[in-house]
Order: structure tokens, then sequence, then C-alpha cells
């Protein structure tokens, strides 16, 4: 396969590479393409850049003492013993003990997936949003799984209090479709539905509209201010 005057796949390819979700030969493809092609690891590079903001919306998650107990009561362990109860202690009941949880350690592992984890995302739609002067402001990424399309701002914005932000599909052809306005001008979580997904859509852009969106329900009145293309990964 020659990837290297097919822009749109190369573009495809390189975010693939930095989610994770090129595998197996295709992604050793990939790396050994990159070892020839500077163009494809600078690719690979701006992805990482763009990409590299979303971790900081991923807050470690602590299962709560419930869920151990109930771990614990499931697999009949006892419950520990506190560092001060030293006359409980019983060494033969120890090595017993760490036996048994070597041995049900993946049991363990997998009741935690079972209870209390939410399941994950699939991000199968992404696209960065970025101003004029080519300064990425916004990160998009969709779940058709779940209809849900993430918009998080990941540089300043400052918009006017009487000033909203609407997002918009536009279409290869006819009018831009509005799929939401952000509240509070801050990150969202919006429907991702077929007027965000259609095989029409090119590009994604966000206007400045009066507080509540845009009056003209055929498209933007104010100026658009972030555009991007939004690709489908999956």
């Amino acid at each position: 396969m020659n990837i290297r005057h097919n822009e749109a796949l190369r573009e495809r390819l390189a975010a693939e590479y930095v989610l994770g979700s090129l595998r197996g030969g295709a992604r050793r493809r990939l790396e050994s393409w990159m070892h020839d092609d500077a163009a494809l690891r600078r690719s690979v590079a701006e992805w990482q850049d763009r990409l590299t903001p979303m971790t900081e919306f991923t807050a470690p998650a602590t299962p709560r003492p419930q869920v151990w107990e109930a771990i614990e009561d499931r697999l009949q362990l006892p419950h520990p013993i506190k560092p001060w109860q030293f006359w409980r202690r019983d060494r033969a009941a120890l090595w017993r003990n760490l036996s048994l949880a070597s041995g049900t350690l993946a049991t363990v592992l997998a009741l935690l997936l079972l209870i209390g984890q939410p399941e994950p995302a699939r991000i199968d739609h992404i696209a960065t949003l970025s101003d004029d002067k080519a300064q990425t402001v916004l990160l998009l990424t969709g779940d058709s799984r779940r209809r849900t399309m993430d918009v998080r701002v990941v540089s300043q914005l400052t918009v006017a209090s009487d000033k909203t932000l609407q997002l918009w599909a536009v279409p290869r052809q006819g009018a831009p479709r509005s799929l939401g306005i952000l509240p509070d001008n801050r990150s969202a979580r919006l429907e991702l539905n077929e007027r965000a997904t259609g095989s029409d859509v090119a590009l994604l852009a966000i206007s400045l509209e009066p507080k509540g969106g845009s009056p003209d329900p055929n498209g933007p009145t104010g100026p658009i201010l972030y555009k991007g293309q939004w690709l489908r990964l999956l």
C-alpha cells in the first residue's frame, strides 16, 4: 500500500496510532513507514501534541471501601488485622492467607472490573478546532455507541457575557447544521447524532452568537472563531 500521496489516510493512521487503536500488523507497518518518511513522523508528533491535553481530563479513580469489603466477603477472606492487634496474628494462618490471596488474584481483578467500574468510552470520531493562528483551542471526541460528543476546552477562552459559542457541522454541500451550544462557554457533553456523523460532514466549526444561539436556523450569524477536520477513526 502506498500512502505517500493519500493525505487523508495518512492523517487517520497517525491519529489511530497515537490513540492506540491501530494494532497488530497495521501498527508495525506504520512504524516501518515512519523510518523513511519524515512527514509521517511529523504527523504522528502533531497528533501527540493535539491529544496530550486529553490526559488532563482523566482523573484517577479509587474504589470505595465498600467495594473492597464486598470483594473480601465474596471470597470469604478474613478482614485485615490492624497493626496494633498483634495478639490476633497467627503465623500459620498468615501463610495460608497469602497462598489464598495469590490463588485468587485473578478473581479479585475481575470483580474490580465488575463492581463500580464504568465502561470505557469508545472514541471513533475526533477533531481539534483551531483559531486563525493555528492554535488548538478545543478538542472534540465522539462515541457513536453511547451517542455522546465531548467538547473540551484546552486553551483559555474569553467570551462576553451576552455571547455564546455554538458548534456546527459543516457539510461539503448545503447549509451548516447546529450541534448545540456550549453551556457557560466551557467544556460540555453534547448528543452525537446523524447531524454530526453523516458521511457528508467535512468540518466542525464554532461561531460566536448572541446569548442562546444563532437566531437563524440555517446557519451562524456571527464570526467563525474555530474550525477543524472531523475525522472518523474506526
